[in-house]
């Protein structure tokens, strides 16, 4: 026999939810059928699965040893070890500085992510336990490209991730970017209004100033594959043949800033896929583009993150003394 206590992080959802996390590999058909003949029982009664459950609720499962270990699968979620850099935490969130180099999600090769470091943080400084990863997997709620340095949004519990994930949708986090250019636009700031096609297997996306245009040059058969994007940028500083730009998104599409600023002939320095990366010349082994400012900009009800409405964040990483 099994038992598990509810704890804050799995409280809210329903018992057939926390189940098909906890016995991960099993069908639903069984945990059902184990509810039906007792053998799962929510304090200590008959249930049908879509009971709510609260903080303190007892949960048995009367299952072998075998049974149990067959369809929990592998509760160690991956972890490993990095010195990350905390702009900001409290009990419900983190603000992680990600170097560039580093993933922002796990990869298919097993190559660490901020997401394994992420997890081995918070067991060792015990705002996380083994147990804890059976029913919940800490998260980062924004993806930077991995030669993108700057602020990551990561939550500590299955509340905060679902606060977070929602007002990214709904545009309520406002972000800012840093990069260096080369050349220096005619237009101060300005807003750019185009459209974008994402070629999947090449793992690129290409911009032109009509749908027309990315049709006839990538033979497009279907509208919804293009893309409205918008980019908002403002010139901070301007040298001979380089410029420092402040970049925010109205749109968030994949390469979005790195794909439209070379596309109106300003690519960023280091990045090779869009622009030149000139490693040899400038020694930039990544793109000089990051993440630095970030604002809480909450126009609905936030629950427990409502206490960071209005606070705003930045990165301490000096990408113009990198020039």
């Amino acid at each position: 026999m099994k038992e598990f206590i509810i704890n804050e992080n799995e409280a809210g959802q329903r018992f057939d939810k926390y189940l098909a996390k906890l016995l991960r590999e099993a069908p639903k058909s069984f945990f059902y059928k184990m509810m039906r003949k007792k053998n799962i029982t929510l304090n200590g009664k008959k249930a049908t699965g879509n009971e709510k459950l609260f903080s303190g609720d007892h949960v048995k499962l009367f299952l072998s040893d075998e049974t149990f270990e067959k369809f929990s699968g592998n509760d160690s979620a991956p972890r490993a070890h990095y010195a990350l850099d905390i702009i900001y935490e409290d009990e419900n969130i983190l603000l992680i500085n990600k170097p560039a180099g580093m993933l922002s999600q796990p990869a298919d090769d097993g190559t660490p992510s901020l997401v394994e470091y992420l997890t081995g943080y918070l067991l060792k400084n015990g705002s996380l336990t083994e147990n804890d990863l059976r029913t919940f997997r800490p998260s980062v709620c924004n993806r930077l490209d991995r030669n993108t340095c700057g602020i990551v949004i990561a939550a500590k519990n299955a509340k905060a991730l679902a606060i977070l994930n929602q007002k990214i949708r709904d545009r309520e986090l406002e972000k800012k970017y840093l990069c260096m250019v080369y050349g220096v636009p005619k237009e101060k700031s300005a807003t750019l209004p185009d459209f974008l096609y994402k070629d999947k297997a090449e793992n690129r996306v290409y911009i032109a100033s009509t749908r027309a245009a990315l049709k006839k040059a990538h033979r497009i058969k279907y509208d919804d594959d293009i893309k409205t994007v918008i980019t908002k940028y403002r010139v901070l500083k301007a040298y001979e043949d380089r410029s420092l730009l402040e970049v925010e998104l109205i749109t968030g599409r994949t390469h979005q800033i790195r794909a439209h600023l070379a596309f109106i002939g300003h690519p960023i320095v280091g990045d090779g896929k869009y622009g030149v990366n000139h490693k040899k010349t400038t020694g930039k082994q990544f793109q000089m583009l990051c993440s630095y400012y970030l604002k809480f900009c909450f126009r609905t009800d936030a629950g427990i993150l409502s206490y960071l409405n209005g606070r705003t964040f930045r990165s301490h990483f000096d990408l113009d003394s990198t020039r």
